[in-house]
């Protein structure tokens, strides 16, 4: 076992001692309802003991904390955190399940709103519109494992621009590179503005008409279908047009890049935490990881 303040070092957790604190003390009351709640389930009816009687937890609620923060950001096996901390294997299995759950449910944080989160599509255009911050909207794509031969499905994650197999993963981010939503898990194959249409952008648009995002050539389609708002670069003038009509094109589309490079930022923040470089679990688990990552990074940054 090694002393659990060094585990809970910001070169572990990747997170201060003070971020720490703060986790520790809004997640702690929803990890009680959930392991009330399964007892429950397991007694069939209310307990018959006094609250606190009974078995101790092997692993407190802040080691499982600190420990689901090292495995998201250093993707150590279950198998040696449970060495780390004096645990069986399984005993970590679960506590990570626990808490990576936990943290996908918060949702990013909101600049300079403390205590305020954003936790759908719906959330962020309304947010936008009320401070007047434009958008920046871009996906980004995680390698997963090849799935089984003879598996239904199994051509959905080869990306055609990766030739590899992966999930895409679609982002928000406002102009300081600052996470505001990350969600939109889907097989690789999926085209970036089908993912975008899946989850509703449509709608968004329709309904928050003065919030504008800037789009990269992937989504000229939602740029036809909701122009002045979804934002792409310029198109390419014909090339017997004018030297000077070729400089302006040049111009706004070197503008258009560098005040959209900032959820370029975003999403290296992101890829900073191991598990995102390259996913080798169960896919299903994805999605939860990818949000608990984004908001723990959207809480960093959050102040900037």
């Amino acid at each position: 076992m090694v002393n659990r303040a060094v585990l809970a070092h910001r070169l572990f957790t990747s997170v201060s001692r003070q971020h720490l604190g703060s986790l520790i003390a809004e997640l702690a009351e929803p990890w009680q309802t959930v392991v009330e709640g399964r007892r429950h389930e397991v007694r069939g009816g209310a307990r018959k003991r006094a609250a606190g009687a009974g078995a101790r937890h092997q692993l407190v609620f802040t080691d499982r904390v600190v420990a689901t923060l090292i495995h998201l950001r250093h993707d150590l096996p279950h198998a040696v955190l449970g060495l780390l901390f004096g645990v069986d294997r399984s005993t970590v299995t679960r506590a990570v399940g626990e808490i990576r759950t936990l943290l996908a449910r918060r949702g990013c944080a909101v600049p300079d709103r403390p205590g305020v989160r954003l936790r759908t599509l719906t959330d962020v255009f309304a947010y936008a519109q009320a401070e007047g911050v434009e958008l920046r909207l871009d996906a980004t794509e995680i390698q997963v494992r090849r799935p089984a031969a003879g598996r239904g499905g199994r051509r959905a994650f080869l990306s055609g621009k990766k030739k590899q197999n992966t999930m895409k993963a679609t982002v928000i981010a406002d102009h300081k590179g600052r996470t505001l939503w990350t969600d939109a898990l889907r097989p690789g194959r999926m085209h970036d503005a089908t993912a975008a249409r899946n989850e509703g952008i449509a709608n968004c648009f329709r309904y928050f008409p003065e919030v504008e995002v800037l789009l990269d050539d992937g989504y000229l389609g939602l740029r036809r279908d909701h122009p002045g708002q979804a934002i792409t670069p310029p198109r390419k003038p014909n090339k017997s047009a004018l030297a000077d009509v070729h400089a302006r094109w040049e111009q706004a589309r070197h503008q258009h890049s560098s005040d959209r490079i900032t959820i370029e930022h975003a999403l290296a923040d992101h890829k900073r935490w191991k598990q995102l470089l390259r996913w080798t679990h169960r896919r299903n688990n994805l999605p939860d990881t990818y949000r608990a990552i984004a908001g723990l990074v959207s809480d960093r940054t959050a102040n900037v």
